[in-house]
């Protein structure tokens, strides 16, 4: 597995870069080697950092998992698990995109919580309208949503804005 490692607005140490590079190393267990990890490093408002690390595998697969705290080394801590019952949660709808020996089936279940299934709770209507994106930001704002779903007026395909955990505001250009 390829490892890229990124900072923003964050000094990263050699130390700290070694780290994540031994402990994500432990993932390979998990992907093919074509598998790719970029890890994303910032510091947010001078007392909190944040790490977000992305895998890329299989052909398109992704996994993802971001964590913030008061340092570093405390992400790592925190990130790595995630991601491992992310992997585990997952394994049966991730089939053949993981190593086939890359579960010992004993130690898969020793120690952990059980897994809770996500099922949809409430079902809403709403119309999607033609705006732009400015509009659809203001929107979601006057909603208090933390996203907006619309037509792009530019493009007049269904895009969707969001509130990132940085505090800006993010856009997916659906392609379909």
């Amino acid at each position: 597995m390829r490892i890229e490692i990124i900072a923003k607005n964050y000094k990263l140490g050699e130390k700290l870069k070694e780290i994540i590079e031994k402990k994500l190393d432990k993932f390979s267990r998990y992907f093919e080697d074509d598998a790719k990890a970029k890890v994303i490093l910032r510091e947010i408002n001078q007392d909190k950092d944040a790490m977000e690390i992305t895998i890329n595998f299989g052909g398109g697969k992704i996994m993802r998992a971001e964590v913030v705290s008061d340092n570093m080394y405390d992400n790592i801590d925190i990130i790595l698990p995630k991601l491992e019952r992310q992997v585990r949660k997952y394994r049966t709808k991730l089939g053949k995109k993981v190593k086939e020996s890359a579960f010992d089936m004993e130690a898969l279940y020793q120690d952990e919580e059980p897994v809770r299934e996500l099922a949809v709770a409430r079902v809403k209507e709403t119309e999607v309208r033609k705006m732009s994106v400015k509009d659809a930001i203001a929107e979601m704002e006057l909603l208090d949503h933390s996203f907006y779903v619309f037509i792009n007026e530019t493009n007049e395909l269904v895009n969707i804005v969001y509130k990132r955990a940085a505090g800006d505001v993010g856009l997916l250009d659906l392609i379909y």
